[in-house]
């Protein structure tokens, strides 16, 4: 039991990594043509598109057993409270970092306060992901 959890972390590692270089360089580009924090929830929300497939697909596996359409919708929750917590960490250490390095491009200290607040969201995404999301019960038909 305890192999088969260490490899689906380490599949969840990899699936999440993933989908976070994919919201880390979104955001980047989008940067370019909108203010930081609406480009960040933007590539935030394309990230957490990848992350569902490819958790759905490759870490929890008996997902796909589940409800596509009760595992969105629990995703998409638990994905928003992580939203909450990326633009707080980032945004917060944008903030604070500018002013203490302020010959630091801000183009970097965007880049390097966005990964760190992907980081932090880590590891609550995949508690609520395994337990809410992805969960045995989410296989199960859900009744009103």
């Amino acid at each position: 039991m305890r192999l088969a959890q260490n490899r689906e972390i380490l599949r969840f590692l990899l699936a999440g990594g993933l989908a976070a270089a994919l919201n880390w360089i979104a955001r980047i580009l989008l940067s370019l043509v909108m203010p930081f924090e609406a480009a960040l929830l933007l590539a935030y929300v394309i990230g957490m598109a990848a992350g569902f497939w490819l958790y759905r697909r490759f870490v929890f596996h008996g997902a796909r057993a589940g409800s596509l359409r009760g595992q969105l919708a629990v995703f998409v929750a638990v994905n928003m409270a992580g939203a909450g917590v990326v633009l707080t960490v980032s945004a917060g250490l944008v903030a604070g970092l500018t002013p203490l390095l302020p010959r630091v491009p801000l183009a970097l200290v965007e880049a390097f306060s966005h990964g760190v607040g992907i980081a932090v969201g880590a590891g609550a995404n995949y508690l609520g992901h395994r337990l809410l999301t992805f969960s045995a019960r989410s296989s199960e038909p859900q009744t009103l």
